[in-house]
């Protein structure tokens, strides 16, 4: 399984442009192939950011993914928004503790 989290820093008055976009995309995400798990979350510290949380069968689907219209259009809608450029992290889970 592969995590991937992307924290995103918006233009302030970008907020609700963002949301709408991810309301639009999130159940296409959600849907597609090798995506297990999708969370957006706030830094509660800076109102500005927002992550995803992402959770995928390999890094083939990932790929697969960022490989799509689907990504393309919704990262192209996406990043002209941004007040600074995003930063990714994946990570492949070892163990996980309940």
């Amino acid at each position: 399984m592969l995590v991937r989290i992307v924290r995103m820093t918006f233009q302030p008055d970008k907020l609700a442009d963002f949301h709408a976009i991810f309301d639009r995309s999130k159940a296409h995400i959600r849907a597609f192939p090798g995506n297990h798990h999708l969370e957006l979350l706030r830094d509660p510290e800076n109102p500005a950011v927002r992550m995803t949380y992402s959770l995928w069968e390999s890094a083939d689907a990932l790929e697969a993914y960022r490989q799509s219209e689907l990504f393309r259009t919704t990262w192209a809608a996406t990043k002209v928004l941004f007040a600074e450029k995003a930063v990714a992290f994946s990570g492949e889970k070892l163990e996980e503790v309940s």
